[in-house]
């Protein structure tokens, strides 16, 4: 494959870039260096929000833009501020949340505040996914509201992510966009807003072109990426709906699946 054909490299972290122990292997990066090193762009694009994801990005060494959020977020890590968000109305949040907890009773519910600075709050029975990532537990469901939100993560102690998922979409309607980004993370958004938003405002603030970009991914929030993006690229064991849009199937991100397409594009030395 010609490495001249893409110059634009989006990869999700959770469940793609990243080893199940939130690292990145030294093969991976070796191979984002060759991506540099070709004069193309890494863009991380995740469904974590901004404050959740600078760390990482510091050990990427990504000092430009960060797709976060699901969407929601273009952060400049150079800078740490946003070059553009969007938040979820806490309003319409909250009629969204009730509207799936009448079909499926109680959910459990945080929220990822806005900013460069927002927490993760958690309510009473809400089990993070992520263990090592931060979140401050609040002992009413009001007190989620109490600041501008980007985004809600539901889950529910009997229902699989795909059950909830389904059931929040066929309620929900125009009042949020329902993505689900990973296992026990059903997440609620702004309406209209996917990853492939906020990739497309990164890649037209650089100056790139979609029929330029090739795109990693798990999960099937990652559709809309993939359908933005020339070549859509799943991880073995992806979820069954991103394997049906993808372009073609990696190994997974264990074995440095991204690694190996890169290697193939961009060379091994």
């Amino acid at each position: 494959m010609d490495r001249t054909a893409y110059s634009l490299v989006a990869t999700d972290l959770d469940g793609t870039l990243l080893r199940g122990d939130d690292t990145v292997s030294k093969r991976s990066l070796a191979a984002l260096a060759r991506v540099a090193g070709a004069g193309a762009r890494h863009l991380v694009v995740t469904g974590r929000p901004a404050p959740r994801v600078r760390a990482l990005l510091d050990r990427l060494g990504c000092a430009g833009l960060a797709v976060c959020g699901q969407g929601a977020q273009v952060y400049d890590a150079g800078a740490h501020r946003m070059l553009w968000s969007v938040t979820l109305d806490r309003e319409l949040a909250e009629t969204a949340l009730g509207k799936i907890e009448a079909e499926v009773g109680q959910v459990h519910a945080a929220v990822d505040q806005d900013g460069v600075d927002g927490l993760t709050l958690i309510e009473p029975g809400y089990l993070m996914p992520h263990p090592t990532l931060p979140a401050v537990r609040v002992e009413r469901r009001e007190e989620l509201w109490s600041t501008p939100i980007s985004k809600v993560l539901l889950r529910h102690p009997d229902l699989t992510d795909d059950e909830l998922a389904a059931t929040a979409r066929a309620v929900v309607g125009s009042l949020a966009t329902v993505t689900m980004s990973g296992p026990g993370t059903v997440e609620l958004q702004p309406c209209g807003i996917t990853k492939a938003t906020g990739l497309a405002l990164a890649a037209e603030h650089l100056g790139l072109e979609r029929r330029r970009t090739i795109a990693f991914g798990d999960m099937p929030n990652d559709i809309p990426m993939f359908q933005w993006a020339a070549h859509g690229v799943a991880m073995d064991g992806a979820h069954p709906e991103l394997k049906a849009v993808a372009d073609e199937v990696t190994t997974t991100n264990e074995d440095d699946g991204v690694a190996v397409v890169l290697e193939r594009i961009f060379g091994t030395s």
